[in-house]
């Protein structure tokens, strides 16, 4: 489990120890894992520090995993960041740093615990990517960008390992209270204040969001969608592509407008 200190990936952990699982949680902060570590109610949380933009590190944190559990029937890859801003305004340090976390980081997930799974013919792959990856909302390009490229990662792994016994999901939520905003770069704060309200006022926690997908996993499930307005946005999408991303930015306009109100 990437992303473990805080938001989903430390509900993820404490919902896996809720259901008996021994887990390893790695995270950029210690502080973070602590306090994970002390809301465990089974077995104690295995607690790495290290960064997932490292191929280097999360080849660490593979062994580190297997030493601990004997084996890894599940990865989370779930650590990531948000970057806004229109086109052109990012800087070329932003667009490294959350390509580094959200992109890279789940592929060095993948790459460096899959062949172990291949290996034991089981095992599941969860990654976390957003509903952004699929709605594309203006302003947040670097975010939408590497989030779509989370579901593409998802989505060819889920060919390549058919029949394998290694069983993929990919999960696009839609707002619900997390950290993700506190470290957020960029400057277009509207959409930072958008984005914070609209977590705040969702009816779904973290705890909610990660028992559906952990039910979601072990049916199978290569997509979970958890809200109702993202699968039906998902939907919209793909009916009519051309037609949905024109009135984004009109939707989006109209958002902005009454959260500022």
């Amino acid at each position: 489990m990437t992303g473990a200190g805080s938001g989903l990936g430390r509900a993820f952990c404490v919902e896996l120890s809720r259901r008996g699982a021994r887990v390893v949680g790695a995270d950029v902060r210690e502080a973070g894992l602590k306090e994970t570590a002390a809301l465990m109610t089974g077995a104690p949380l295995e607690t790495f520090v290290g960064d997932v933009a490292k191929r280097e590190t999360v080849d660490e944190l593979a062994r580190f995993a297997h030493e601990k559990l004997g084996g890894v029937d599940l990865l989370i890859n779930n650590a990531g960041v948000a970057v806004a801003g229109e086109m052109g305004t990012v800087s070329g340090d932003d667009w490294s740093w959350i390509v580094g976390v959200n992109l890279l980081g789940v592929a060095h997930g993948c790459e460096a615990f899959i062949p172990a799974m291949r290996k034991q013919d089981s095992g599941h792959i969860i990654n976390v990517a957003s509903l952004a990856g699929i709605a594309c909302a203006p302003t947040m390009a670097p975010y939408n960008a590497t989030k779509a490229a989370v579901i593409a990662i998802s989505e060819t792994l889920a060919g390549e390992l058919h029949g394998t016994g290694v069983g993929v999901t990919v999960l696009c939520p839609s707002f619900f209270p997390t950290n993700i905003m506190n470290d957020a770069r960029g400057g277009e704060l509207k959409a930072k204040g958008m984005a914070e309200k609209m977590m705040a006022k969702s009816k779904w926690s973290a705890a909610d969001v990660a028992r559906m997908t952990l039910d979601g996993a072990a049916a199978g499930q290569l997509y979970v969608l958890p809200h109702a307005e993202g699968r039906l946005l998902w939907w919209v999408k793909r009916g009519a592509p051309q037609a949905f991303h024109h009135g984004a930015a009109t939707v989006l306009a109209k958002l902005q407008k009454r959260m500022s109100s």
